[in-house]
């Protein structure tokens, strides 16, 4: 059943949202204004959002599915790393450090099993993909300091980007000589563990022309002892104009990322002593370090008042160095490119809008694998690969209002991914296989004059396995592994009502081969299979609630509640066990007092309230567990702010996240990750 298990939370989310959503319907003058750090999308423009904040919401209202945005704004008073800490937020997505940037990035139970970086959500960057051609990505190279917002778009609504995954997409826009709040910002922070770190940007505007340039050093001694990080990125984003809607735009980006890995614990060790990682990982020394460039070039053109064209084309290069209980010693050379129509008219006297488009992306990754002799140097070579992926998307949607309010909505994309892998120590091992489909997607969206919105959905979605899960040594070639398709049926409401503004979606997944993992030695790649039937189903709900507004200040509760059903259906070998390592229950509020003289504070909670399984077998749990933190800051005159974000107050010993084992019985269970203990960062801003 969809509704069980959900009483409390969803009363605390939904209670106060009801009576008011029966006792009135506001006008579109009657609108309140909305916070510009609201994750929330209405169809309604909210007059205390900046213009460029404010058109992404509104475009991405046009879903008929879950979607969010996440300003710069909602995260410039904190110190934030890593997705965890900007989409913290955004319910349905399990956002939670692992070290450093290294996240692990779960939106309605994607990826569930893997054990490093990500798969199942598409990562893109400025609308062109920043995973890996195979589908695989990591964090260390995208700065949220280096984002003017954020756009999630869970499941089927990816569809834009011709997004087929289970989890759908993330999408990173980087600010420009137009958009950025400022001309010129000075950032400073320093923080527990040792952590500093500054940024400088600028931002100008000539005429035709707009660049934007930034730079961020960073360090950390970080919570555990062997996980040191420093890193040094530079970006730059320049464009010209030729007249309205008409642009062409340049994006490079530069990074050098030196990272120590910290590895996993005992449970024991994660609750008890979180701060000494596994000896073998310091003798080892375990680390990541990237050399990265990456280039793109777009464009946006209004061919006419009811065509647009975007397209653009990237190439990034990028060396690894990565010492584990092996070392690995990767050059990627990847590049793609995408185009996309908008269309927005009539279709036989109608209100009508479609968008139709492909993507294309390639690239190699030159592989070399050593022994680790210790302190991570390399040893004797036992392995020489030259990894080929290639993915292709053709997609394409339409909406049809039927009446003024009602519109209908229909779309697929075709896919096709190609995976070849030329085993150079031992050629008998060269290998390669292709996957395609189609997956297609039916919707209905309900908008009322106010914004308010009701929506319904029914897409499926396909992934292919990456290399990582392809190539599974000691087995020889690939690994006889199908793609992981899912029909996700999803419902949901957003919108305002008075002092509250709402969002809500439930969805249910039926899954067919979904790619699960499971830890054989600790910190090494994870050995994948394709389950039986597995379901993935859940609410997730937003809801924010004005306590006060006026001469005094604002006030305002901010909710969001997740809850994750994911188990196996009649499965062979575990029935109808519940899926590890994503909690059932996750509820985060903050408590935000705004005053006119330009300070706040902002009390907040983050409460996992059950314990987690982390095996597949269902014998072992990590616990639940609640984390209280508090942020407050001040502007000064002159444009200049400053920040306190105090984080795990009652210096909480607890697992934020963990990999998954087969049975806990007999597996390995050194694979907890211990959450962040009691810490403090300050941050000053300059803007002038």
């Amino acid at each position: 059943m969809l509704l069980k298990n959900t009483a409390a939370p969803l009363a605390l989310l939904l209670a106060a949202a009801g009576a008011p959503a029966l006792a009135q319907t506001p006008s579109f003058q009657d609108a309140p204004a909305t916070e510009v750090d609201s994750v929330i999308v209405t169809g309604q423009r909210n007059p205390e959002d900046p213009a460029v904040v404010a058109d992404a919401r509104q475009r991405l209202s046009r879903t008929p599915g879950a979607v969010a945005v996440v300003s710069a704004e909602s995260y410039e008073d904190r110190y934030a790393l890593a997705f965890s800490d900007t989409l913290r937020a955004v319910p349905g997505v399990f956002a939670q450090r692992r070290w450093g940037e290294e996240v692990r990035l779960s939106i309605r139970g994607s990826g569930i099993g893997q054990s490093l970086h990500l798969r199942g959500v598409l990562l893109a960057q400025d609308g062109v993909p920043f995973s890996a051609p195979d589908g695989f990505g990591d964090f260390q190279e995208l700065d949220p300091l280096v984002a003017r917002y954020i756009e999630v778009y869970k499941s089927g609504n990816a569809l834009r980007f011709g997004g087929a995954a289970l989890g759908g997409a993330v999408n990173v826009l980087t600010p420009t000589g137009r958009n950025a709040p400022y001309e010129n910002l000075l950032r400073l922070e320093v923080g527990s563990f040792e952590t500093r770190r500054a940024h400088v940007a600028v931002a100008r505007e000539r005429g035709d022309w707009d660049v934007y340039a930034a730079a961020t050093w960073s360090g950390s001694e970080g919570f555990l002892d062997h996980q040191d990080g420093d890193s040094r990125r530079l970006s730059v984003n320049a464009g010209r104009q030729f007249g309205e809607d008409r642009e062409v735009r340049l994006i490079v980006q530069a990074n050098e990322v030196d990272l120590d890995i910290s590895g996993t614990q005992s449970l024991d060790d994660a609750l008890t002593r979180p701060r000494a990682p596994q000896p073998f990982v310091r003798d080892l020394d375990f680390g990541r370090d990237i050399n990265s460039v990456r280039v793109t070039a777009q464009t946006r053109w209004r061919l006419n008042d009811n065509l647009v064209f975007e397209g653009g084309a990237y190439v990034a290069d990028k060396r690894l160095f990565h010492p584990v209980p092996v070392v690995l010693d990767n050059d990627y050379r990847f590049w793609g490119g995408f185009a996309r129509l908008d269309w927005n008219g009539e279709l036989a006297g109608l209100r009508a809008d479609a968008f139709a488009g492909a993507y294309f992306r390639t690239g190699d990754n030159d592989s070399l694998v050593f022994l680790n002799t210790g302190g991570g140097n390399p040893g004797f070579q036992v392995g020489s690969t030259l990894q080929n992926a290639t993915g292709a998307d053709v997609f394409t949607e339409g909406r049809l209002f039927v009446t003024d309010r009602l519109a209908l909505i229909a779309g697929g994309s075709w896919g096709r991914a190609e995976r070849d892998v030329d085993n150079r120590l031992t050629p008998a091992n060269s290998a390669e296989r292709d996957y395609e489909w189609f997956a297609p997607r039916l919707g209905l969206l309900w908008e009322e004059p106010d914004g308010s919105q009701i929506y319904a959905n029914v897409t499926q979605s396909v992934e292919a396995p990456s290399f990582l899960e392809l190539v599974q040594t000691p087995v020889p070639q690939f690994v006889d592994l199908d793609v992981q398709e899912a029909w996700t049926v999803e419902i949901g409401a957003r919108g305002q009502r008075g002092p509250f503004r709402y969002d809500i979606a439930a969805y249910r997944a039926q899954i067919d081969g979904e790619l699960l993992n499971y830890v054989v030695i600790p910190n090494n790649p994870a050995l994948s299979f394709n389950a039986e039937d597995t379901v993935h189903q859940g609410i997730e709900a937003g809801l924010d609630w004005r306590l006060l507004k006026g001469e005094p200040g604002r006030l305002t509760l901010r909710q969001t509640w997740t809850w994750s059903d994911f188990f196996f259906e009649n499965d062979a070998a575990y029935g109808d066990n519940r899926l590890p390592i994503i909690p059932e229950h996750a509820y985060r509020a903050e408590l935000k007092f705004e005053h006119p003289a330009g300070w706040f504070i902002a009390p907040s909670v983050e409460w996992t309230p059950q314990d987690i399984f982390v095996d597949y077998a269902n014998t072992l749990k990590y616990p639940g567990y609640s984390v209280i933190s508090l942020n407050a800051g001040l502007d000064l005159p002159g444009g200049v702010s400053v920040f306190a974000d105090l984080r795990n107050l009652t210096g909480e010993k607890y697992v934020s996240n963990a990999n998954a084992v087969t049975d806990a019985r007999t597996a390995t269970t050194n694979v907890f990750t211990p959450g962040e203990g009691r810490s403090a960062y300050l941050g000053l801003r300059y803007a002038f």
